[in-house]
């Protein structure tokens, strides 16, 4: 497979009321067949919540759901009963399994900022599971964070041979990028970077297979899906 960009622009964009939302694949009432998603990765939504407002009790199955929020704060209930918040830099990964009711509510007076990742699993109809973990690559920048992977070896486990990982590189600095897995996803939640001289920016995501060579011609926070070749 070549590598390709998938542009900022080419994202379904919607704002209604309480939300504004950005689908990097096609979701809800924003379809286009060229978006359906990339092997196991189906979902990437860019929420901002507006404050006292958010995503009354629901249902899912049969998919892990990442979330991780960039600033403010969510607040989490579900059918397992865990009833948790969720601060900027910390990530929830909800295996949904059989069936999962929940909420996600911003109980604040500010936006909440957050990332909804969906991967289809590797393993259908298992039990339900919830993890959450602080880890803010802000924190410990210029380096690789492995956050998800399907062993004990990474802070949250998922159901799918993927592996996904997060960054802040700082203006100038590089960062090599060697996969284990057949296919990469890089996405760009902020700034501006060169990916074997490809320019991808805030919201861009560039899909290529085998090493590269990450330069940051800005400060940048980026997501990496290291993912099999097909779900």
């Amino acid at each position: 497979m070549n590598s390709y960009i998938h542009k900022s622009e080419n994202r379904g964009h919607i704002k209604a009321g309480w939300l504004d939302t950005k689908h990097s694949f096609s979701f809800g009432s924003w379809q286009d067949p060229r978006y359906m998603g990339v092997s196991a990765l189906r979902v990437i939504n860019e929420d901002i919540i507006a404050a006292n407002q958010g995503f009354g009790r629901h249902g899912h199955d049969n998919m892990e759901i990442l979330t991780y929020v960039l600033s403010g704060r969510l607040s989490h209930q579900d059918s397992m009963g865990n009833i948790e918040h969720i601060p900027a830099g910390e990530w929830q990964l909800m295996s949904a399994g059989t069936g999962v009711q929940h909420s996600e509510m911003n109980a604040t007076d500010q936006p909440v900022h957050l990332l909804q990742i969906w991967l289809y699993p590797n393993v259908r109809n298992a039990e339900p599971t919830y993890q959450q973990v602080k880890l803010d690559p802000r924190d410990q920048p210029n380096q690789w964070h492995h956050i998800v992977s399907p062993t004990q070896d990474t802070p949250l486990f998922i159901r799918q041979d993927a592996v996904i990982s997060a960054a802040y590189l700082h203006e100038g600095k590089t960062l090599a990028l060697a996969p284990q897995k057949a296919l990469n996803y890089l996405h760009v939640i902020e700034g501006k970077v060169r990916v074997n001289d490809s320019v991808v920016q805030t919201g861009d995501a560039i899909v290529f297979e085998g090493n590269a060579e990450i330069i940051a011609d800005t400060d940048a926070h980026l997501l990496w899906f290291d993912l099999p070749a097909q779900a």
